[in-house]
């Protein structure tokens, strides 16, 4: 019971530092471009973890390589450039619910490739709080919102998402979680300096303005990348893909409190949605009696 409160609250506070980086995100693509905010922010999470290598890499055995690649590029890296792409075109909320698609793509591949087996009560709660964060944003968007071809960009990043949950549950799950983010952050964030230092980037951050775009950027990278990163591993491993991945259905309502922060009007139908959310996400967790 206290090992299933403390899964609950690592949900909320991802839910939470992960609603947030969306905001971050969009201020940082004020001034620089989607790709030099994607390659900055796996760039500065690399450095954030630097200092954990040296144990990484004692730890780290020969058949861990190949999955911690996979993490990296599928998890991080790639996902990273398609998220700030479909930014600067697709409205937050349309990018929400999109989001919300992790956990069923993590169920599907968990059933056909990885062998997992979730209860009748687990899919239920997919279908439930997948339905509840599609209404929950669909009702907070504004009528001009467009869907365009950018939306198969976030929809490839939440298929990358489910193949690295799925990778890290089965095949990393006895390393912790300090030790894969920071090898996995290692294979990418060379690469993503090199791509940055041969931009504008040093120009850009030269203003007023791109010291403030950085900053948030920084925020970003530290705490919605590798501070993130790490928590959502750890999580991983202490529960299962599929509730870890359910973290995206509690993003929403990160949404909704900040647009009641913004003086945003929020009436009695979002709290039920909210509601619906939260059952769908405690039955993704529920065990099986037999378990």
């Amino acid at each position: 019971m206290e090992k299933s409160i403390k899964n609950y609250a690592v949900l909320i506070l991802l839910a939470i530092i992960w609603g947030s980086s969306f905001i971050l995100m969009k201020r940082g693509l004020e001034v620089y471009s989607y790709t030099q905010v994607a390659a900055l922010r796996l760039f500065i999470a690399f450095l954030s973890l630097t200092p954990f290598l040296l144990r990484a890499v004692k730890v780290v055995q020969k058949k861990h390589i190949v999955p911690i690649v996979v993490m990296a590029f599928f998890g991080n890296g790639i996902p990273a450039f398609l998220f700030t792409k479909a930014q600067t075109q697709l409205d937050s909320s349309l990018v929400g619910i999109l989001n919300s698609l992790v956990p069923l793509f993590t169920l599907l591949l968990g059933v056909y490739f990885f062998r997992t087996k979730p209860t009748k009560t687990n899919i239920a709660g997919i279908i439930i709080g997948l339905c509840g964060a599609v209404f929950l944003i669909y009702s907070t968007m504004g009528s001009g919102v467009e869907i365009n071809d950018y939306v198969f960009l976030v929809i490839l990043a939440t298929v990358m998402y489910a193949i690295s949950i799925n990778v890290i549950r089965k095949y990393l799950q006895n390393l912790d979680a300090l030790s894969i983010s920071s090898l996995a952050f290692l294979m990418i964030g060379p690469f993503s300096a090199i791509y940055i230092f041969n931009t504008d980037f040093l120009a850009l951050s030269a203003s007023s303005e791109g010291v403030k775009a950085l900053l948030y950027i920084v925020l970003l990278a530290v705490v919605g990348t590798s501070l993130a990163v790490v928590i959502f591993n750890q999580l991983i491993s202490r529960s299962s893909a599929i509730f870890a991945s359910s973290v995206t259905y509690l993003i929403p309502i990160v949404a909704v409190f900040w647009g009641i922060f913004d003086g945003e009007k929020v009436t009695i139908i979002h709290f039920l949605l909210l509601v619906i959310i939260l059952i769908g996400v405690y039955l993704v967790n529920k065990k099986s009696p037999t378990n």
